[in-house]
């Protein structure tokens, strides 16, 4: 594993910065080698007391006490925290590899911060991650070697599966579909579950039946490795139920409303990172 005998840190102390931790932790990387820095002193109690890490209140700590520091803060915070590490040498803030998960920064402005000797890689997690179930892709600069996206993949893969996109451009796709796909989901879920209970099953069941239902499809998608229109094909019966929901599903826009959230969340994507 090309974690082993790394030292992590993680700068931010949220739910993403917990979740990854927790999976390499469950990965085997030991407690004495994860670290995390945050100014919210009930995090760092969190994470101590839940992970059995070392937290510290100083960034800079963070970054001399490691070999790979992930960036997990809310995107409107990367540049003040990498204008808090100025004073640093550019040789120390250079040392580790750099793993930005915060949304829409693009390497271009990680560099800025970090000097152009920086080794960084920006990643875009989603949020199933918190149960180790996420969907990650991931993209290094020019400095970034092939052991640091190895790294880089065996962290991620710590809480689902991981993609290495060939360009940066890339990720604004990803994050418009699987970095808010799990947004989309939730309302499908929402509209399933509030479907059964129009047509008469109790509440907790029709959301019980919802949920398995798609957690059971997505299962079956990626143990067979079939495509989902022969898996729907196999499900849909000439003129049997399936179909006639199909029908209504096609007649609503479904698809095309699909495509569309995915586009918008895509140049919202890109939006941000011309901000």
């Amino acid at each position: 594993m090309s974690l082993e005998g790394k030292r992590i840190g993680f700068i931010g102390a949220g739910a993403m910065a917990e979740a990854l931790a927790g999976g390499v932790l469950a990965s085997g990387i030991t407690a004495e080698s994860v670290a995390a820095a945050d100014p919210d002193p009930v995090r760092r109690k969190h994470l101590s007391e839940t992970l059995g890490i070392t937290t510290v209140a100083d960034n800079g700590e963070i970054v001399r006490d490691s070999d790979i520091v992930v960036l997990a803060v809310k995107p409107n915070s990367v540049v003040p925290v990498l204008e808090g590490l100025a004073d640093a040498p550019e040789g120390e803030r250079a040392r580790p590899l750099w793993i930005s998960i915060a949304a829409g920064i693009p390497l271009a402005r990680l560099e800025a911060g970090l000097g152009d000797t920086a080794r960084i890689v920006r990643a875009m997690p989603n949020t199933p991650a918190l149960v180790r179930a996420g969907a990650t892709a991931f993209c290094g600069n020019h400095r970034a070697t092939p052991r640091d996206r190895d790294a880089t993949r065996d962290l991620f893969r710590s809480v689902g599966t991981v993609w290495e996109a060939p360009s940066e451009a890339l990720l604004d796709a990803v994050t418009g579909l699987s970095g808010s796909g799990p947004a989309y989901v939730f309302v499908f879920l929402e509209a399933l579950g509030d479907a059964g209970v129009r047509m008469g099953l109790p509440q907790p069941a029709a959301y019980d039946l919802a949920f398995q239902t798609v957690f059971g499809a997505a299962k079956m998608a990626l143990e067979t490795g079939l495509h989902p229109a022969e898996l729907k094909d196999q499900v849909t019966s000439p003129g049997g139920t399936t179909i006639a929901g199909l029908e209504q599903l096609e007649a609503g826009g479904l698809r095309a409303a699909i495509y569309a959230a995915v586009a918008a969340a895509t140049r919202r994507s890109r939006e941000l990172g011309q901000a």
